[in-house]
């Protein structure tokens, strides 16, 4: 009979910094950031993160996400990739779950027990933003919680006009582009990706907390 793997011990978001398992976001070449839950510019309203440094990846990730803007860059496209959220600590996802358990929200935030992948450093909510840092018209904001944002009903959304085809076709050169740092999307957000794979993340690294 097996014995099941204890938990890996989480690892404190205070100490990330010391921790070379992690890079900070402005050190990935040629990518933006502005951490939408480190202000109030959210779908809650507040700052999410409070004083708390959540600027951070995996290096693996991070040089996932150099390796797309390197990506954009030989496709000659407009754009540049800007993130909107990277780590987020199981603190921040326990309290937001805390606020969307029970509503449609819930749906677009993962579970605390199982976690997002967020809190481990692996998942990156992103947007294409022009030279003059203008972001692209996508068609749905960011966390904007309904059907507009699912890229699996593309179909359904361009056939009836609510989608145009400008707004799919940023969303698929967003897509191309993380899928050349090992990057997959999601069914309901199309600014989420995660790298690597769920379930082995999950089991085989810490947490942050």
């Amino acid at each position: 009979m097996s014995i099941p793997t204890p938990p890996l011990e989480p690892l404190p978001v205070e100490n990330i910094a010391a921790n070379d398992a992690f890079t900070p976001l402005g050190r990935i070449s040629g990518v933006l950031h502005d951490l939408r839950y480190a202000s109030t510019n959210n779908f809650a309203g507040r700052n999410l993160y409070g004083a708390l440094d959540c600027a951070w990846l995996r290096t693996e990730a991070a040089l996932g996400l150099q390796a797309a803007a390197q990506w954009l860059v030989t496709q000659q496209a407009p754009w540049r990739l800007l993130i909107l959220d990277a780590l987020r600590p199981q603190r921040i996802q326990d309290a937001i779950w805390q606020d969307v358990a029970g509503t449609p929200a819930q749906a677009y935030f993962a579970e605390p027990r199982r976690g997002s992948i967020h809190s481990w450093g692996l998942a990156v909510d992103l947007t294409l933003v022009d030279a003059q840092g203008q972001e692209a018209d996508m068609g749905s904001g960011f966390d904007e919680m309904n059907e507009l944002s699912h890229p699996a009903l593309h179909n359904k959304l361009l056939a009836s006009g609510r989608l145009q085809p400008t707004h799919v076709q940023r969303r698929e050169l967003l897509r191309l582009a993380m899928s050349q740092g090992g990057f997959h999307g999601i069914p309901n957000e199309w600014w989420h990706f995660d790298h690597g794979d769920r379930d082995h993340v999950r089991r085989s690294l810490p947490r942050v907390y």
